[in-house]
């Protein structure tokens, strides 16, 4: 019962959220703050992760395949196919829960214990929209860049430690990536990347709106949400694979 209990209190949280802003101006300066905070501030992480997955993901497919039957443009092509298919999203995502997940919850759990969201409340605002709206819709608009910024530093990464290692060639690298290469799976994993930002973003403030109690708690709330975060973004990427690639 207290899933339930806690499922039905997410999507009335969620209910005041979409309400209709008071001033959009406000919560255009705030989505561009937001914008900043979980976007831009996530390239640098997101890149360094993605040029090691790279990296990894084509020796580790190079040293599987070393057969003399299979041609070396193999790498590329499987190199391609599993950063752009998974780990671009799903990795890009579980990154985000931890960084700007917890951020989240510690942030909206400090204001509730310090009761500003009272204050916001006792002034006739709309804590729950001001407060998660913004960072909802700067999440969902930048998320598709960082998965982009993914795809290309892991595919870059790859050939270089492809090229270091002495596993591929330059040339057959590259006709691995554009052999038989299949758009639509670019737009399935921004697809996957919106789905997640918006579970990892709405979770987060979930646990942060609802964190009672004082600093111990806010941590807590921040661990909750992290963690929960993480295993429905699995969950849900068991779901859109199945819709989206059936």
């Amino acid at each position: 019962m207290s899933f339930f209990y806690h499922v039905g209190k997410y999507f009335l949280l969620l209910n005041r959220v979409f309400a209709r802003p008071e001033k959009h101006s406000v919560y255009y300066k705030e989505t561009l703050k937001e914008i900043q905070k979980q976007g831009i501030d996530s390239m640098g992480i997101v890149a360094i992760v993605s040029v090691f997955m790279g990296a990894v993901i084509t020796i580790q497919t190079a040293y599987n395949i070393e057969n003399p039957l299979l041609p070396t443009y193999l790498i590329g092509l499987g190199a391609r196919d599993s950063i752009i298919l998974e780990f671009s999203s799903t990795i890009v995502a579980l990154i985000l829960a931890g960084k700007i997940g917890s951020n989240i919850a510690s942030e909206i759990g400090t204001m509730r214990v310090t009761e500003q969201i009272d204050a916001l409340e006792i002034m006739g605002v709309n804590s729950a929209s001001y407060l998660i709206l913004p960072k909802i819709v700067a999440s969902v608009i930048f998320a598709p860049f960082l998965t982009l910024l993914s795809m290309i530093v892991g595919i870059t990464g790859g050939w270089l430690a492809g090229i270091a290692a002495g596993v591929v060639t330059t040339e057959n690298y590259i006709y691995g990536i554009q052999y038989a290469f299949v758009p639509y799976y670019i737009t399935y994993s921004v697809i996957k990347i919106v789905v997640f930002v918006f579970l990892i973003t709405t979770i987060s403030a979930f646990y942060g709106y609802y964190t009672s109690g004082g600093s111990l708690e806010v941590g807590k709330s921040s661990t909750k949400a992290v963690v929960r975060s993480s295993i429905f973004i699995l969950l849900f990427n068991v779901i859109l694979t199945q819709l989206l690639l059936s």
